[in-house]
C-alpha cells in the first residue's frame, strides 16, 4: 500500500540530526529543489521578492514512493507539533523552485504542514530550462493528469504519516498549479482548494482529458479562483463560462467563488518576478487564508 512506501524522514530535516546516508541523500536533494529559482525566471526582480526564514520550522527537501519512483518534495511545518492542518502546495511550470519553497514556509509560520511535490520529477527538471516553449515541450505536455493525481494523494499520505491531519487539508496552486487545483478538488480528497490564475478550458488530449469546466459540476471541495482581469492567457469569458458550469453542479461547485483583479495580469503574486501585483497578491493571499480557514482547512 501507498502509505507502507512513505519515506518518513521529515524529522531528520531537524538541526543536530546525526550524518549518514539519509543526511548524504538530503544534501543531493536540497541541490535540486527549492533552492535559487529556475533558469527561465531570470533575472529575478530581486526588490519584490518576498523571502521568508525557516527559523521555528522543520523545512526541507523530502520524498515519497508512488509506484515504485521516489517523488522528490518540499516541505515545511511547525518545528515541534503534529496533527497540523495540510496545504498541497502546486507548482507553476517552472518546478519546485525558492518561490515555490518560500510559499511553503510562509503556510507553515501558519500553523500548516505545506507539501510542494516536484510532479514533473518523471519527465525532466524544469529548472534547468531558459526556454519556456522548449520547457513546454519537452517537460510540461508530457505530463499525464492521472500522474499528478497519483502523486497528490502520494503527498498527502506523507503529511499523514510526518505529523499532517489530512482530515483538515486543502490544496493550493499557481498557473499550471491553478489548473490542478480544479481538477483535485473534485477528488474528494481535500476540502478546499484556492487556484491562482488556473486555465480553466482547453482541448482534450490522452494525457490532459479533462479541464476544469467539465468537472466543474462534480467538485467535492470548494475552490476560490483568484484570478487577473488583464490576465491574456485566461480571458474573462473563461470565468464566466466557469462560473456557469459551477453553479449547475454540486454544493461543492456552486460555494465556489472568484476574485477577479481588474489591474492584475497573470502571474500577480509571483513576487520574484516583473509580473507581481504587490496589491493583489497581497489581498488574494489574505483571501486564501480566510478561505481555508472558513472551510475547516485550519
Amino acid at each position: 500500500m501507498l502509505k507502507d512506501d512513505i519515506q518518513r524522514d521529515f524529522d531528520s530535516l531537524r538541526p543536530g540530526r546525526a550524518e549518514g546516508d539519509g543526511a548524504s541523500r538530503r544534501t543531493a536533494l536540497k541541490a535540486a529543489l527549492g533552492v535559487g529559482y529556475a533558469a527561465a525566471t531570470l533575472p529575478i526582480a530581486a526588490q519584490t521578492a518576498i523571502r521568508t526564514p525557516a527559523d521555528g520550522l522543520r523545512a526541507g527537501p523530502v520524498k515519497f514512493t508512488v509506484a515504485g519512483f521516489d517523488v522528490p518534495a518540499y516541505a515545511a511545518a511547525p518545528e515541534g507539533r503534529t496533527g497540523l492542518p495540510v496545504i498541497l502546495v502546486v507548482q507553476e511550470i517552472f518546478g519546485v523552485h525558492e518561490y515555490i519553497a518560500d510559499t511553503c514556509r510562509r503556510f507553515a509560520k501558519l500553523g500548516y504542514l505545506a507539501i510542494a511535490p516536484e510532479l514533473f520529477a518523471r519527465q525532466g527538471d524544469p529548472r534547468g530550462y531558459t526556454d519556456i516553449p522548449k520547457l513546454m515541450a519537452e517537460v510540461v505536455s508530457k505530463v499525464p493528469d492521472a500522474q499528478v493525481m497519483a502523486d497528490l494523494d502520494g503527498a498527502l499520505a506523507w503529511a499523514a504519516a510526518n505529523g499532517g491531519d489530512t482530515s483538515r487539508a486543502g490544496i493550493t496552486g499557481f498557473c499550471w498549479g491553478g489548473r490542478i487545483t480544479w481538477l483535485y478538488a473534485a477528488t474528494g480528497r481535500v476540502k478546499a482548494g484556492v487556484a491562482w490564475y488556473g486555465r480553466l478550458v482547453g482541448q482534450a488530449s490522452p494525457l490532459t482529458p479533462r479541464h476544469p469546466v467539465e468537472i466543474a459540476a462534480e467538485l467535492k471541495a470548494p475552490v476560490l479562483g483568484l484570478y487577473g482581469g488583464k490576465d491574456q492567457g485566461i480571458p474573462l469569458d473563461t470565468v464566466e463560462q466557469m462560473k456557469t458550469a459551477l453553479a449547475a453542479g454540486s454544493p461543492a461547485a456552486k460555494a465556489s467563488q472568484f476574485v477577479v483583479y481588474p489591474e492584475a495580469g497573470h502571474a500577480f503574486h509571483a513576487d520574484y518576478r516583473p509580473s507581481y501585483v504587490q496589491s493583489a497578491a497581497e489581498d488574494g493571499w489574505k483571501h486564501a487564508t480566510a478561505w481555508f480557514k472558513a472551510n475547516g482547512v485550519a
